[in-house]
């Protein structure tokens, strides 16, 4: 069988070694049997982490509503 080498974090390595089953078993069966879910970017996945979000200071929103105003479409489109 083909094999392939990589370089992986020591964040990556302690998380593969905990997620054996046993301390022989290989990572290439770990990595096997991970399972890969994939999170779209939901609306509800947004509205999960908003409490974990920090409130943007008041200043900080007048300084880029005023930068919006202040921007100006180019002159030359096409540059």
């Amino acid at each position: 069988m083909a094999t392939k080498t990589i370089s992986i974090d020591l964040e990556a390595y302690k998380r593969l070694t905990a997620a054996r089953k046993e301390p022989r078993e290989s990572f290439s069966q770990v990595i096997k049997r991970a399972e890969w879910t994939e999170q779209g970017r939901t609306c509800g996945a947004l509205l999960a982490a908003l409490p974990g979000i920090e409130a943007v200071d008041d200043e900080v929103i007048a300084r880029l509503e005023r930068a919006q105003q202040e921007d100006a479409a180019p002159d030359d489109s096409w540059s």
